[in-house]
């Protein structure tokens, strides 16, 4: 599934980065609590990796909007 930057509003780019900064930041509190090593560990930081490209990738997208 692949889509045009163009088909998502501002107000819909915002409130995307608005939840995906939310989730990395529960996803970092809880990064803490999990033994380095163990697949869930493994699993959060790439979790945590990608969100930070996404959100960069938006708000990179909402900056060339304005």
């Amino acid at each position: 599934m692949t889509a045009s930057t163009d088909a998502f509003t501002d107000d819909e780019l915002s409130e995307a980065l608005r939840a995906i900064t939310s989730t990395i930041s529960k996803c970092e509190k809880v990064q803490p609590k999990l033994r380095s090593g163990t697949s869930q560990h493994t699993l959060l930081v790439r979790r945590i990796k990608a969100l930070q490209v996404a959100a960069v990738l938006i708000q990179r997208e909402l900056d060339a909007r304005r």
